[in-house]
């Protein structure tokens, strides 16, 4: 697929998504590196710009984030694939990083799968994250998780991959499985496993509960790389990207810690706001630090250069 072309694509020296090359691509070539590769969420496209210029390499847009920041609801099924797909567009026109979309169970039967694949590869994202469970959907570490059967799991993800394939595209595909808690380890393992042998190129099992689950996981399927979704107060154990790495992930995704803190810090802002003063420092960057992040002094920098300036009043130039 063709490069995407954000609105002001990074410096040559720090993006990371190479000069004619696919997001999905770029993707690829990031998870081959050893070790494992933090993805921050990005819930729109601010967030985006902050993940790519805090020096990531990946950013991943959670359903969680984006159903609470678009709609200010719950990550219950509410979220539909237009506005993923919509938000999902606007978040990879802003940077030059790949991003890894939230597909949630796929919005419908396999041929939806289908439909949602395309979408997704055309809104530009390097890969998506597809989830077996049933509709409505739950928040992977909330309580109350239903998934489809064995073989409708394994066929979404067929699908998914055939999509890719027909469009001739190098998407990504993460699957990801919601069984450990819906049924057991013992099933979630077996279907990473059917999923990795259907042609998953990432394989997750969502909110595993100790060191040793995560072990056995990371065994099975040697050499398709494994990711983990990080979540504070959640149910899986927090550890460091070298320890991870250690356990044999390739990919850590933060799915609320910018939501979380943007929550706390206007909250903070509000409170001190209602009592008469304004947003404290420790949580305000500076007017100059927003437009810097917001590219004012490029964007008048290359305005700059179409300018017509008149020599005259009778319209010659």
């Amino acid at each position: 697929m063709a490069a995407r072309c954000p609105y002001f694509a990074a410096d040559e020296t720090t993006r990371v998504i190479r000069p004619g090359e696919s997001p999905a691509a770029a993707f690829r070539r990031i998870l081959a590196k050893p070790g494992a590769h933090q993805a921050p969420c990005c819930f729109d496209a601010l967030a985006a710009r902050l993940i790519e210029r805090a020096g990531f390499e990946i950013g991943f847009m959670s359903g969680f984030c984006v159903s609470a920041t678009r709609l200010g609801l719950p990550d219950v099924g509410l979220i539909s694939y237009g506005e993923m797909v919509d938000q999902g567009r606007l978040i990879n026109e802003s940077v030059s990083i790949p991003v890894l979309g939230d597909g949630d169970n796929g919005y419908g039967n396999s041929m939806g799968i289908k439909r949602t694949i395309k979408g997704y590869i055309n809104a530009g994202f390097a890969g998506i994250m597809l989830e077996d469970q049933v509709s409505p959907k739950a928040c992977g570490h909330t309580e109350g998780r239903k998934v489809v059967s064995r073989e409708d799991a394994v066929m979404h993800i067929k699908a998914a991959v055939d999509a890719r394939n027909e469009s001739g595209s190098d998407l990504v595909i993460v699957a990801r499985t919601d069984s450990r808690q819906a049924i057991s380890f013992e099933e979630a393992l077996w279907r990473v496993q059917a999923f990795a042998d259907v042609g998953a190129d990432v394989l997750l099992i969502d909110a595993l509960g100790s060191v040793e689950e995560m072990k056995a996981f990371c065994a099975v399927a040697p050499g398709i790389p494994k990711m983990i979704n990080i979540i504070e107060g959640g149910k899986t154990p927090i550890l460091s990207p070298v320890e991870l790495g250690e356990i044999g992930y390739s990919l850590i995704v933060y799915s609320v810690s910018l939501l979380g803190v943007s929550m706390r810090a206007m909250e903070d802002a509000l409170a001190s706001i209602k009592g008469g003063g304004v947003a404290p420092p420790s949580i305000m960057p500076s007017f100059q630090d927003i437009k810097d992040t917001l590219a004012f002094d490029r964007y008048y920098k290359e305005d700059k250069r179409y300018q017509v300036v008149s020599k005259g009043t009778n319209g010659h130039i």
